[in-house]
């Protein structure tokens, strides 16, 4: 018996019901959303629907371009050991799922299908357009928030990497529970490929002859999907007012994982370093926000990497 299933063997008879640590069906369930029967699979450690009272924080962690949720459940699992935080955690990890265009996720019955490309910034699913990407996250935070199933819940921290990182970058400056959920929020944004830019400066050079460099998702023109629904101005205020840590891997400069080659994302920075670093710049220093720029040393473009190392612990688990 490893060391691992003896803590937990000895926690959950200290603590209470002990954490599902196994990114298999047993870990998971389906959260409804939107008004109809669409639904979308997470893994979590515990349930969102049974009542929890040793659960004081939650973090939600969003895959990256692959839609693996289950390798993100496991990065997950293995920072919230390291952190001590396996009992009074509930650590989720969303499946954003899609079976259109060139993805070929398999779904299950109701099961939402995304769109390939957009879920990363709050766009419309492809089998049911009344709801968005955003939308999906929205239910979770109602969910988790809820006093009957978790009384003593205090923290929220919503984390992402890689296109994950977008979807959180995004996310933050859109959302519109993060003021009525009655419990904090945090956002953590990781090693994303790009931003939507506050303005049309761009760090990268030249601008000229690249083409929409300025529309979303990567600038603020011409806003689509969840984010729609509101001004650029709204969008602005909320982004610089809201608690959020750029966490960025100091050798995350090579064009791998996905990396945005192209011309507007080129323009905010030649690495992904480079582009994180400058935007919490930007926000900070034009738009008064107080946004964390942290560089996780001797860090590539690796979630796991990036989530266990001991400079993201603290901010992924904030002591209540």
């Amino acid at each position: 018996m490893t060391r691992a299933i003896l803590f937990l063997l000895f926690s959950s008879v200290m603590y209470g019901a002990a954490p599902c640590i196994s990114a298999t069906p047993a870990c998971t369930e389906f959260v409804t959303v939107g008004q109809g029967a669409s639904r979308g699979l997470v893994y979590r450690t515990f349930s969102l629907t049974e009542k929890n009272p040793q659960i004081t924080r939650a973090l939600v962690v969003i895959h990256g371009a692959n839609r693996d949720a289950d390798n993100y459940f496991r990065s997950s699992l293995a920072a919230a050991f390291l952190a001590g935080a396996l009992n009074d955690t509930v650590v989720i990890s969303p499946r954003i799922a899609s079976a259109a265009g060139s993805c070929h996720d398999t779904l299950a019955s109701n099961e939402v299908s995304w769109n390939c490309n957009v879920w990363r910034s709050g766009g419309a699913a492809v089998s049911d357009n009344k709801i968005t990407s955003f939308d999906f996250i929205d239910q979770i935070l109602r969910q988790i928030a809820n006093k009957e199933v978790f009384p003593n819940l205090k923290e929220i921290v919503v984390a992402g990497h890689s296109a994950g990182g977008q979807f959180v970058t995004r996310y933050e400056m859109a959302n519109r529970v993060h003021d009525k959920l009655g419990i904090p929020v945090s956002y953590v944004v990781s090693n994303p490929s790009s931003y939507a830019w506050l303005d049309s400066s761009r760090p990268g050079g030249e601008i000229t002859n690249c083409n929409n460099y300025d529309r979303w998702p990567y600038g603020m023109q011409n806003v689509t999907g969840y984010a729609a629904a509101q001004t650029v101005d709204e969008l602005i205020k909320q982004l610089a007012a809201r608690p959020t840590t750029y966490l960025l891997g100091e050798i995350d400069i090579l064009p791998l994982g996905g990396f945005d080659s192209s011309c507007p994302a080129m323009a905010q920075g030649k690495t992904r370093l480079e582009r994180g670093q400058a935007f919490g710049k930007l926000v900070n220093e034009k738009f008064g926000a107080h946004h964390t720029v942290t560089v996780v040393s001797l860090c590539g473009h690796n979630a796991r990497c990036m989530f266990t190392s001991e400079q993201a612990l603290p901010i992924l688990f904030p002591k209540p």
